[in-house]
């Protein structure tokens, strides 16, 4: 039987920065359209409340945020609001 799946360790970032931010709100900033991305990115922009590129939302972060944020970090840009 082919493979039919092969992993590419070339795609996507080559790595991320630590999730430093466990406490207080965060700014999150789309920079790049779900379009041509996976159901299951879409899907996660849209449960986060970004319903459209540069649409920019402000969340009270925890950690089912942060596994949102890791699964489409590529696609977002997220900053710690300072209070």
């Amino acid at each position: 039987m082919p493979r039919t799946h092969v992993w590419w360790n070339t795609k996507g970032p080559r790595s991320t920065p630590k999730s430093e931010l466990t406490t207080g709100k965060v700014r999150i900033r789309q920079v790049r359209s779900g379009i041509g991305h996976s159901w299951r990115m879409r899907q996660t922009l849209e449960a986060m409340g970004l319903r459209h590129h540069q649409a920019e939302i402000v969340v009270q972060d925890s950690p089912s945020l942060r596994g949102q944020i890791k699964r489409v970090r590529h696609l977002i840009e997220v900053t710690q609001i300072e209070e």
